[in-house]
């Protein structure tokens, strides 16, 4: 509108200054000079202004445009982050399930180890003292044996015989008949005056005994044998049981420490995965803060732009 009427102005006064041509510069003529001049500026000024609206709205697109493309990218790594805190979180809880059922069969194993060696150690007290009876028994019915074979009717076959009456293993019956031995080996008068038909009997009754201990023998010496092979069996299966029990510990344990491992590599991600989240989200506020901002005085910017463009 100012321009408008500076124009209509300068029309006005160039017609009056035709009146006055031939002479020097007059009054008239200074001022359209003067309003000519104020027209140039102003449209100097408004291009000028143009040119830098024009710079500063690139400005508000350019940096509307990136922030908002960093506000939505924010937004898809938040979603990320949150899902893959999720899943550390499920992971490190199954782990801990994992580590605890390991910790259970580990103390499982240990206890059945410790039982196990326990049971083997009685078994072998109880097979020594065992084996040492049979040991014993047979020793003594051996020597028991070749005294009586050699028909010494004396006292070391009484001491002999009276050996086995203490021996755990000898059967009640087998002391007995120990018993009517020698009580008639004591009735008799010395060896060297015994009647034919007494040493006959006696020689009868000592052949019964021998073949008893010596029956008795055998039997132990076999009992003895399969004592031995039982004990081996029995050391045998304890070492293989000890074995896997071994084997299993020792892997439990190391699926143990692997998972402990794994946990704390979780835990570690879900940890930095939080502090992603922190510092993307906190970001994110900061953008949609600063871009609102923009907005309002990009907008404000424009309508004083439009208003003094009206004005020029």
């Amino acid at each position: 509108m100012k321009s408008f009427a500076a124009a209509a102005s300068v029309l006005l006064l160039r017609g009056v200054a035709g009146v006055e041509a031939r002479s020097a510069v007059t009054p008239v003529q200074k001022v359209v000079e003067l309003l000519e001049n104020m027209m140039s500026k102003g449209k100097q000024e408004k291009h000028e202004e143009q040119v830098q609206f024009a710079a500063y709205k690139q400005f508000c697109d350019d940096t509307t445009t990136d922030k908002k493309r960093a506000i939505k990218e924010a937004e898809e790594t938040i979603e990320v982050l949150k899902a893959d805190i999720q899943k550390y979180t499920s992971d490190a809880a199954e782990l801990t399930k994992d580590i605890a059922g390991h910790d259970e069969d580990i103390a499982t194993w240990t206890g059945d180890t410790k039982a196990a060696n326990n049971v083997r150690e009685i078994e072998k007290t109880d097979y020594q003292a065992l084996h040492k009876d049979y040991s014993e028994s047979v020793d003594a019915l051996m020597r028991a044996v070749a005294v009586l074979k050699k028909q010494a009717h004396d006292r070391p076959q009484a001491a002999s015989l009276a050996q086995l009456k203490t021996l755990r293993l000898i059967p009640a019956e087998a002391k007995r008949a120990i018993d009517l031995f020698l009580l008639q080996g004591s009735q008799d008068p010395e060896g060297l005056e015994v009647s034919a038909p007494e040493a006959a009997g006696y020689e009868f009754q000592s052949h019964g005994v021998i073949e008893m201990l010596e029956k008795l023998h055998d039997k132990f010496v076999d009992e003895r044998t399969a004592l031995e092979k039982a004990e081996m069996n029995s050391k045998h299966a304890h070492e293989m049981l000890i074995q896997d029990l071994t084997a299993q510990t020792e892997q439990a344990t190391a699926d143990r420490g692997e998972k402990s491992e794994t946990k704390a590599k979780k835990l570690q991600a879900k940890a930095d995965a939080q502090g992603d989240l922190s510092d993307t989200t906190s970001t994110k506020e900061a953008d949609e803060k600063y871009l609102s901002d923009l907005v309002a005085t990009c907008e404000q910017k424009a309508s004083d732009f439009e208003s003094r463009q009206q004005l020029r």
